[in-house]
């Protein structure tokens, strides 16, 4: 008999067929008539509206789909902030900075290693989605110089970051803007009075970054690594240098003192990426026209070529300036797979956002929420796997927030549930359904990177493979952040200053 051959599909194919999925059941659902209803604030009161599907195929859709995808890809933000990242990794790497600081590290334990990577990228939530890019490429070349698998690297920073984005050791970007929708929902139709406190999570964030990291790493170390071949592991011929070493260490620690003065306020000359407009010191550095977000990325890669620069340049590992421009691209090669893949996930995402698909169903599954009876435990259950669900078809946390918040804030203080609670439930199923659709941005990142670091002919990096390999640890992960939502809301534990669970 002859074996059966497994088709499998490359991430470009199945972009486009899921595309085309998209496309279809989109159609289907408008010629329908689908729609759903969508509660919001506006202008201090609660409105309620139709949305309907709409039909890519239609002539509006078609025009939309031949002239849009052009425009989408310029103004595709993940592309920038990858550029960016990739040429301060390049540098570091070019100059051997980076060799001289992470080989060290080879006498750790690989569970030790592990670990580090899971908090590191449950950290870096702090710069919100921009996590992704900057930790899954350093993270990497880690890997690299530890003698490890980069690809095992890539794949537990991913983990790290989209299951730690609820937690994190402070608040971060995503909890500012989700607790100015909060505020909303509350002060609309319950509480005139409500305030928001920014650290209302801080505890329960601080105790779920120690628990996701410890037991990720048992999940990764027992279940994920046997799973992952070895790929090739490349060497370099780089000097180390202690006297560069020290030298671009002073200038670190010279350029980070000038970075965090420009989000002090209040001294001669500082706060330059401050909103000073706002009163709050939070407003100042996460609200909307607050420089500080867009302006991390670059001021990062400023400090990584200067250092990267000096270590070169005194270990000889970057012998003119033509070295050091070559140096800056280093990272990016092998990797114009990944400006492809970007295109055609662009393209997807923005089909399924302009078909309202997603939205719809969200609404459904809101609505579905909004006529339960439950109190207690089984309405933070239900939410808790509502949202993930959601997660599937909208990836983007704001997004979410801003369709559940106007009804599930009043539904759950009915319940004596606090909103920060209820924000903090929201967060923790928001970081679960990050790691298990294929609409995420960041997810198709990942695939490339993995193909970077792949050696062909003993791993096929697809999409469906790939979630299918991360889901035994996603699906463990879900249950832990449950269980630390339940724990917390059962032992009636503070989320923060002065903030329980309970009203």
């Amino acid at each position: 008999m002859k074996k059966k051959r497994n088709i499998l599909l490359g991430p470009v194919i199945t972009i486009i067929i899921l595309t085309f999925a998209i496309t279809i059941i989109s159609s289907i659902c408008a010629v329908l008539g689908v729609d759903g209803e969508i509660t919001k604030v506006t202008s201090g009161s609660l409105e309620t509206s139709v949305v309907g599907v709409k039909n890519i195929l239609s002539k509006d859709g078609l025009r939309y789909f031949f002239s849009s995808p052009v425009e989408t890809f310029k103004n595709f933000k993940p592309l920038v902030l990858l550029i960016i990242s990739l040429m301060a990794v390049s540098i570091g790497k070019a100059s051997g900075l980076f060799k001289a600081l992470f080989t060290p590290l080879r006498t750790l334990k690989p569970s030790v290693v592990t670990f580090l990577t899971l908090f590191v990228g449950i950290v870096s939530s702090f710069v919100g989605e921009y996590g992704f890019i900057l930790v899954m490429p350093l993270i990497a070349v880690i890997y690299q110089y530890l003698g490890k698998n980069s690809m095992l690297g890539i794949l537990t920073a991913f983990i790290g970051v989209s299951m730690g984005y609820g937690a994190g050791l402070v608040f971060n970007y995503d909890d500012y803007q989700l607790g100015l929708l909060t505020k909303e929902a509350v002060t609309v139709d319950v509480d005139k009075d409500y305030l928001f406190n920014a650290w209302s999570n801080s505890y329960a964030m601080l105790a779920a970054t120690f628990i996701l990291s410890i037991v990720g790493t048992i999940i990764i170390e027992t279940i994920l690594k046997p799973k992952v071949k070895e790929s090739i592991k490349e060497e370099d011929e780089l000097e180390i240098s202690k006297k560069g070493l020290i030298w671009s260490l002073i200038a670190f620690v010279i350029l980070m003192a000038i970075s965090i003065y420009t989000i002090i306020p209040g001294l001669p000359g500082s706060g330059l990426l401050l909103d000073n407009t706002k009163v709050s010191y939070v407003e100042q550095l996460l609200g909307e026209k607050a420089p500080f977000q867009d302006a991390f990325g670059f001021v990062f890669l400023i400090i990584t070529m200067i250092c990267s620069g000096i270590y070169g340049k005194i270990s000889k590992n970057i012998k003119n300036t033509n070295d050091f421009s070559v140096g800056l691209s280093k990272e990016f090669d092998n990797l114009g797979y990944i400006f492809i893949l970007m295109f055609f996930a662009s393209l997807m995402i923005s089909i399924l956002n302009w078909t309202n698909l997603g939205t719809v169903v969200g609404s459904w599954l809101i609505s579905f929420m909004s006529n339960l009876e439950f109190t207690g435990l089984p309405l933070i259950i239900t939410m808790f796997i509502v949202i993930v669900i959601m997660s599937l078809l909208i990836p983007e946390t704001i997004t979410k927030w801003q369709i559940a918040s106007p009804i599930l804030i009043p539904l759950f203080m009915k319940a004596n549930i606090t909103p920060d609670f209820t924000q903090f439930i929201f967060k923790a199923a928001d970081s679960v359904g990050k790691g298990m659709t294929p609409f995420f941005v960041y997810f198709i990142i990942m695939l490339a990177f993995l193909e970077k670091y792949n050696d062909k002919e003993i791993n096929k990096i697809t999409v469906f493979g790939t979630l299918n390999l991360l889901r035994p640890a996603i699906l463990i992960f879900m249950v832990v952040w449950l269980l630390i939502v339940v724990g917390w809301f059962i032992m009636g534990l503070p989320l923060g200053p002065n903030m329980t669970p309970t009203l």
